[in-house]
C-alpha cells in the first residue's frame, strides 16, 4: 500500500478507531494518538451473520464525534500487507474472510482500514506504549491457548508482505514430528499443551488454578509446567537468534505467571542466546489492551504515514 503524507500537526490529535476480533468475542475502541482508550465496546463476535457487518457499525459507532479518520482490525491470522486482505484465520468465521478487506471495510465504513494481525499489533502497542518503551528492538511473545510473536525494530514492525512472527510453528523436535507427535513450539509450550498433559497426569486444575498448583510445589504439576515453559523458552531463544532483540516482552494467559516464566526464559537466553548484549526478559504492560493500543501508532509502525 502507499504511504499516505498528512499535516503533522492534524496527526498529533488524530484518534484511531481499534478492532480485535476474535472467534469468540471482539473488542472495539476508540484510541488517542497517545495510547489512551478513550472509550470501548465488548460483544459476542456473531458467527451466524453472513458477512462481519457489525465491524462497520462499531467503526461507525466508535468515530462518531471524534476526530477520527482511520481504524485498524486486529486478526488472529495471517495478513497480506499489500492486499492488506485476511488470508486465512482458521477460528474466525469462515465465511467472513472475503470480506475482511481494507477496501470492503473502508467503502462501508468512511474510515482507512488497515489489517494486522493481533500479535503484531499487540508488539507494536507493547513498543509504544508498554514495557517494551526505551528500547529500540522488541520482541513481543503471547503464551496462551497458542503463541505467536511480533518483532519491533526501531519503531517499525518487520514484517514482508504477509504477516510473519508465528513462532508457535516452527519446529523443536525432528524426531517427534517424523513420529506424528507434538513437535511444534505452540504444541509442545502453550497452555493447550499444558491442558493436554496436566489431564494426561490425571490433574483436574485448569489456568489459573493449575499455576496455583505449581507454585504449592505439586510434583506432577511442576513437571508439566518445566517440560512447557521451556519448550517455549527454545522457541523465544531461537527468535532471540534471529533478531538479537533487547527485551523480550511476554504477555498471554499463561506467558503472564511471571514469576514462573521469566526466569526459565531468562535462564535459556543466556545459556543458548545470542551473547552480543543483555536481553531483558519483562511481563507485557498493557494486558489485552496492547492490541487496542497498538491502533494509536500501527499505520507509523508500517510504514503507511511517515
Amino acid at each position: 500500500m502507499p504511504t499516505t503524507h498528512t499535516n503533522p500537526a492534524a496527526e498529533e490529535t488524530a484518534h484511531t478507531v481499534a478492532i480485535d476480533l476474535g472467534g469468540t468475542h471482539l473488542r472495539a475502541a476508540l484510541v488517542s494518538s497517545d495510547g489512551a482508550v478513550i472509550k470501548r465496546v465488548r460483544t459476542a463476535t456473531p458467527a451466524g451473520d453472513p458477512a462481519p457487518t457489525i465491524l462497520v457499525d462499531l467503526m461507525r459507532e466508535m468515530a462518531d464525534g471524534a476526530p477520527c479518520r482511520r481504524a485498524v482490525v486486529g486478526l488472529p491470522g495471517m495478513v497480506d500487507h499489500e492486499e492488506e486482505v485476511l488470508l486465512k484465520a482458521p477460528n474466525l468465521p469462515q465465511a467472513w474472510i472475503p470480506f475482511l478487506s481494507d477496501s470492503w471495510l473502508t467503502a462501508r465504513s468512511g474510515l482507512a482500514v488497515s489489517l494486522a494481525n493481533d500479535a503484531d499489533l499487540a508488539a507494536v502497542g507493547e513498543a509504544a506504549f508498554g514495557a517494551g518503551q526505551g528500547f529500540g528492538d522488541v520482541v513481543y511473545v503471547t503464551i496462551s491457548t497458542g503463541i505467536g510473536a511480533g518483532i519491533v525494530v526501531g519503531n517499525r514492525l518487520m514484517r514482508g508482505r504477509r504477516s510473519g512472527g508465528e513462532i508457535g510453528h516452527t519446529i523443536l523436535s525432528r524426531s517427534a514430528l517424523a513420529a506424528g507427535e507434538p513437535a511444534t513450539v505452540e504444541e509442545l509450550g502453550s497452555g493447550t499443551s499444558i491442558e493436554r498433559r496436566a489431564k494426561a497426569a490425571g490433574i483436574a486444575e485448569r489456568g489459573a488454578a493449575f499455576a496455583d498448583l505449581v507454585r504449592s510445589g505439586h510434583p506432577e504439576a511442576m513437571n508439566v509446567w518445566t517440560k512447557a515453559i521451556e519448550s517455549a523458552a527454545m522457541g523465544i531463544v531461537n527468535l532471540c537468534w534471529l533478531v538479537s532483540p533487547e527485551v523480550v516482552v511476554i504477555g498471554g494467559g499463561v506467558g503472564m505467571n511471571g514469576d514462573l516464566v521469566l526466569p526459565v526464559v531468562s535462564r535459556f537466553i543466556a545459556a543458548n542466546g545470542p551473547q552480543v548484549g543483555p536481553i531483558s526478559v519483562v511481563n507485557a504492560g498493557l494486558g489485552d489492551d496492547a492490541g487496542l493500543v497498538g491502533a494509536a501508532v500501527w499505520w507509523h509502525a508500517v510504514g503507511r504515514l511517515d
